[in-house]
């Protein structure tokens, strides 16, 4: 049985971030970024495209496919205000890539910038496609937690809905990043590897990687595995209570191809090092073995349903083997290739981690439900990692440097 870790007080986990500490545009060099190395309490600094050279022999690497949407768009009201919708994941039809592909009405969980001004009824917005120009329509149909139910309809047919929204949505930054949206984001807000269309914020982890780096793990012999989880808004939620159990966490939707999930089996009866590339990664795996340890107990859930505080609960649990053994048993009877669902799972301190033996990841906000990961995984010395990057130039949150943390 792990620690409780409802009583924590986010206030333990803050630091003093300045406003010129946080990288407000990416390096020329994606692999350029510094590299912060936590080896069981020691910190070295390197240079990102180095990783090859550093990372655990034998390791298997664990990579977020995911590609951010242009999920912003700008409508012009009557009134010649601006009213912003920030589409945050889709409803119906409920499936990312049959919404995307849809050629008739959707609708989407937004959130919508000066709501107030948006009085009533229908609002439109003209787009210029390679198709043509169409108009797209949204319509707000009822309020939801802390957002809104947003129904698109548009006037031209051959057109699906993902096709409008590459062409008329812009790509969300960060709130932090304080600026607008630039031409280079288009390509530096991805990562090299984006292939899955369905998040409003990167895998920031993974913006250091390049074809070069990449060739770097495939000579050292580090294996690599894609899953995918659509990062929402939510990622970027400050703590706002001072108790961890008044903290709803945000919940994310998470794929898994059957090829993957054999590699992680592979790699965990080898006891090789399962190391995922950012915090977005580590929650997908460490979900996997809830999901697992669920199906082990003998509960029905054909998809993924991970609640916030599962693992805290005094109820046996099965070894990792185990429980990978329960998801492969599960798809082998559904005679399914994807695994999908969801996952709610907050990982703080007190959580015990069943596959990962290490994290690549940022420099995190403040009382971030990040930064208390980065604390489960290395205990007090996060503040020592904080204090070594502070004091020696590394650039913080999404475009800026990196780390390796191994316990």
């Amino acid at each position: 049985m792990t620690n409780d870790p409802k009583s924590i007080n986010i206030n333990d986990y803050s630091y003093e971030l300045p406003e010129h500490r946080i990288a407000k545009f990416p390096l020329e060099e994606r692999d350029a970024s510094k590299l912060l190395i936590y080896r069981e309490g020691e910190i070295k600094e390197r240079i990102f495209r180095e990783l090859p050279d550093v990372l655990p022999e034998n390791s298997l690497l664990l990579f977020n496919d995911t590609k951010v949407i242009h999920a912003r768009l700008y409508f012009e009201l009557p009134n010649d205000k601006r009213l912003e919708i920030l589409c945050l994941e889709p409803l119906k039809p409920g499936e990312y890539q049959r919404n995307f592909s849809s050629r008739s009405t959707v609708s989407w969980k937004c959130l919508v910038g000066n709501n107030r001004r948006w009085k009533s009824g229908e609002i439109t917005k003209r787009i210029e496609t390679p198709q043509g120009p169409t108009t797209l329509t949204a319509r707000r149909l009822s309020r939801l937690s802390g957002a809104f139910e947003v129904e698109f309809s548009w006037d031209n047919p051959a057109l699906a809905f993902g096709e409008l929204l590459a062409a008329g949505g812009i790509i969300p930054l960060p709130p932090y990043l304080n600026r607008q949206t630039e031409a280079s984001d288009e390509e530096r807000y991805q990562t090299v590897y984006a292939r899955e269309k369905g998040s409003v914020a990167a895998p920031t982890a993974g913006l250091h990687f390049t074809d070069r780096v990449l060739r770097g793990l495939d000579e050292e012999g580090v294996q690599r595995a894609f899953v995918t989880l659509h990062v929402g808004a939510g990622t970027f939620k400050p703590v706002s209570a001072e108790q961890l159990a008044d903290h709803h966490m945000h919940e994310e939707s998470i794929y898994l191809q059957r090829s993957v999930l054999e590699q992680l089996r592979t790699a965990v009866e080898e006891k090789r090092p399962v190391i995922p590339v950012g915090t977005t990664s580590m929650r997908l795996l460490e979900s996997l073995y809830w999901h697992g340890c669920a199906l082990w107990r003998g509960t029905e859930q054909p998809h993924i349903n991970v609640q916030q505080w599962m693992p805290y609960e005094d109820k046996p649990t099965p070894s990792p083997e185990e429980a990978l053994q329960a998801i492969a048993r599960q798809m082998e009877e559904q005679q399914i290739d994807v695994l999908q669902g969801y996952t709610q799972l907050i990982i703080a301190p007190g959580y015990q981690f069943r596959f990962c033996k290490g994290l690549i990841t940022n420099f995190h906000q403040p009382k971030s439900t990040l930064l208390l990961l980065i604390a489960a995984l290395i205990g007090e010395d996060w503040k020592k990692a904080y204090d070594f990057a502070l004091a020696n130039d590394f650039r913080f949150l999404s475009y800026g440097d990196s780390s390796l943390l191994i316990p």
